[in-house]
C-alpha cells in the first residue's frame, strides 16, 4: 500500500473511531512529517484523498478539519475512546510555513521564493567594503553598540531619504534586523494586546504572523490588483473601530504588485491624520522600480509624525545580511528603547560595511542594473505565461517588484496546485498563505526575481499542464499530456494509474 494511502486509511479509522470527532483540528502537516518520516507532498496528498471521501475539509491558514459529512461514518464510542482523543493545538501559522518551508528545498526550481536570485546582488564588491570597513573599525564601537545604529550608516539612510525630498532627522532613524524586526518593533510600540489593526487583503503574511504574536485584533482592508486600497472600507473601518494603527505596503504591494498614486498616497495619510492613526509603512520593495523615478513612500506627505517608514537591503542589496531600518517619527524613542530591550542593537561590523558601501560601493549604478535585469525578467515571464498556462489566468503587471499575483478560475485550488507542482520539483505560493480567512484560494504568486534560464521555462510549461488539467477537473489524477495547433491532449497521469481504486470520484 502507498504510504499516502496508509496514512489517510489510519486516519479515517480515527475520524471512524470517534476518536477525532466531527469539528476537531487534524495534525498540522508539519506535525505528520516529523511523525511518520513521510513528506510534505505524502501528508497532502493523503489530506486530499480524505477530502475526496468527504471525510475531512481545508479551512484556510487553520489547516483540516473533520467534516460534518463525516459524522454519518461515525461509529458509536465509548468513553474510553473519547477520552483517548487527542488535543491537537495548531499556529495559525502553521499553513504558511509548510507552504514556505518547501521553497527552501535543493533542487526545486523557486517560482514561489520570496527572494530574488542572489547572483543579482554585487556581492564581492559588498564583501570589499565589509573588509575595508571593518580593518578601520574602533574597538570600542563594537563594545558601546547603541540601539538606535551607528550614525555613519544613518547618515547615508538620511541622504537617500532626502533624494526622494524627505528630510530625515538622524534621531528618527532606527537600524534593525532586517525589515521583519523594523516592523514588528514599530507595531509594538503603539498596541497592546486585544487593540485593533487596520491590515491590508490580501497582506504580506509575516503581518498576520506577528498579529497572532501580540494577541491584536485584525480588521482587513481590501487591496484590488487593479485599484490598490480600498480607501473608503479604510475610512469606514477607522469610523466604526478603534483603530489603533495601519500595517500597509504602498509601493509595489506584495503579493497584487500595485503601486498606490501619490494623490491616493497623500489622501490616505490625510485620512490617518484626521483620526490620528499612525502607519507602518512596509517599503520594502520601493527601489525596484521600473519607471524613471522612483515612486514615493507615504512618509513623504507626512508632516506629523505619523508615518513609521520601514525597509532594508534584503530585497535589493544583501538579504543574509539582515540589516533593516526604520524612519520611526515620533514614535522613535519607543521603538529605540524596544529595540534595546529586544536585540540591543545590530551587527556593528555589518552596519560599518553597508556604510562604506552606500558612500563608495556605487549603490545607485547597482540598483540601475537590478532594475534592468528584474523588468527582462518579467517581460520573459511574461511571454513564457502567454504561451504556457491557460487564457482563463488573469494577472496585472506590476511597475516593479518581483511577483505577480495570478488569479486562476474559481474552481481551481491553488493548493492543490502546489502540491501538484511540487510534485514536480517546482513551487508557487498559493494565496491562502495572504489571508487570515478562506480567501484567495484561487490565487498563486509566483516570482520572476530569478535569470530566466530553459530550467524556469520548462517549469512555466509544467505549471500550465497542470493547470490545464486541474481546470478541466482531472484535479490530482489528470494531466495534461501536450497542445498541439491550441488543441489539448488529456490523458490519466500515468503514475496514479494504480491509485485510482482508493479515490472514490474517479471509481467506475
Amino acid at each position: 500500500m502507498k504510504r499516502y494511502v496508509e496514512l489517510a486509511e489510519m486516519l479515517a479509522a480515527q475520524i471512524e473511531a470517534g476518536m477525532l470527532p466531527v469539528g476537531a483540528r487534524l495534525p498540522s502537516v508539519r506535525h505528520l512529517t516529523s511523525q511518520h518520516g513521510v513528506g510534505q507532498s505524502t501528508v497532502f496528498r493523503a489530506y486530499h484523498l480524505l477530502e475526496a471521501r468527504g471525510l475531512i475539509e481545508a479551512h484556510a491558514r487553520s489547516g483540516y478539519y473533520v467534516a460534518a459529512a463525516a459524522r454519518a461514518k461515525v461509529r458509536p464510542a465509548g468513553r474510553a475512546a473519547a477520552a483517548a482523543a487527542p488535543q491537537i493545538e495548531i499556529d495559525a501559522t502553521d499553513f504558511a510555513f509548510s507552504v514556505l518551508d518547501t521553497h527552501r528545498h535543493p533542487g526545486i526550481v523557486p517560482l514561489g521564493s520570496a527572494s530574488p536570485s542572489p547572483t543579482l546582488f554585487p556581492l564581492q564588491r559588498l564583501a570589499k567594503s565589509l573588509a575595508h570597513a571593518t580593518r578601520l573599525l574602533d574597538p570600542w564601537s563594537t563594545v558601546h553598540a547603541t540601539a538606535r545604529g551607528e550614525e555613519h550608516l544613518r547618515r547615508q539612510l538620511a541622504q537617500r531619504y532626502l533624494g526622494m525630498g524627505i528630510p530625515q532627522p538622524l534621531e528618527e532613524i532606527v537600524v534593525t534586523n532586517g525589515a521583519m524586526e523594523a516592523l514588528n518593533l514599530c507595531l509594538m510600540a503603539v498596541t497592546s494586546p486585544g487593540d485593533f489593526i487596520a491590515i491590508e487583503s490580501p497582506c504580506f503574511h509575516g503581518v498576520l504572523q506577528a498579529v497572532e504574536r501580540l494577541g491584536l485584533r485584525a480588521i482587513e482592508i481590501p487591496v484590488d490588483p487593479q485599484t490598490g486600497l480600498d480607501l473608503v472600507a479604510l475610512e469606514n473601518a477607522l469610523q466604526r473601530h478603534p483603530i489603533r494603527v495601519c500595517w500597509f505596503m504602498t509601493n509595489f504591494h506584495h503579493p497584487t504588485g500595485h503601486t498606490m498614486s501619490r494623490a491616493r498616497k497623500a489622501a490616505m495619510v490625510a485620512l490617518l491624520v484626521k483620526h490620528q492613526v499612525p502607519l507602518i509603512e512596509d517599503d520594502v520593495y520601493g527601489e525596484l522600480h521600473f519607471n524613471k523615478a522612483r515612486p514615493f513612500p507615504a512618509k513623504a506627505f507626512d508632516d506629523h509624525g505619523l508615518v513609521m517608514h520601514c525597509s532594508s537591503l534584503s530585497k535589493t542589496l544583501c538579504p543574509g545580511y539582515r540589516l533593516g531600518w526604520t524612519a520611526a517619527g515620533r514614535f522613535a524613542d519607543k521603538v529605540r528603547k524596544l529595540k534595546s530591550m529586544m536585540s540591543v542593537a545590530t551587527s556593528v561590523p555589518i552596519q560599518a560595511g553597508i556604510a562604506d558601501y552606500l558612500q563608495h560601493g556605487g549603490f545607485d549604478r547597482h540598483l540601475k542594473k537590478l532594475r534592468a535585469s528584474l523588468h527582462a525578467q518579467l517581460k520573459a515571464m511574461e511571454k513564457a505565461i502567454a504561451r504556457c498556462l491557460p487564457s482563463s489566468v488573469q494577472y496585472h503587471r506590476p511597475a516593479g517588484g518581483y511577483f505577480l499575483w495570478l488569479r486562476l478560475p474559481a474552481h481551481v485550488d491553488a493548493m492543490r496546485v502546489h502540491t501538484l507542482a511540487l510534485e514536480h520539483g517546482i513551487s508557487v505560493t498559493p494565496g491562502a498563505v495572504f489571508a487570515s480567512t478562506g480567501r484567495y484560494r484561487n490565487y498563486l504568486r509566483i516570482n520572476f526575481g530569478h535569470p530566466w534560464t530553459p530550467r524556469f521555462e520548462n517549469a512555466l510549461e509544467i505549471l500550465g499542464e497542470l493547470l490545464a488539467a486541474e481546470e478541466v477537473g482531472f484535479g490530482l489524477y489528470g494531466y495534461l499530456l501536450r497542445r498541439d495547433g491550441g488543441e489539448r491532449t488529456y490523458s490519466m497521469w500515468p503514475r496514479f494509474a494504480d491509485e485510482l481504486s482508493a479515490a472514490p470520484d474517479y471509481a467506475s
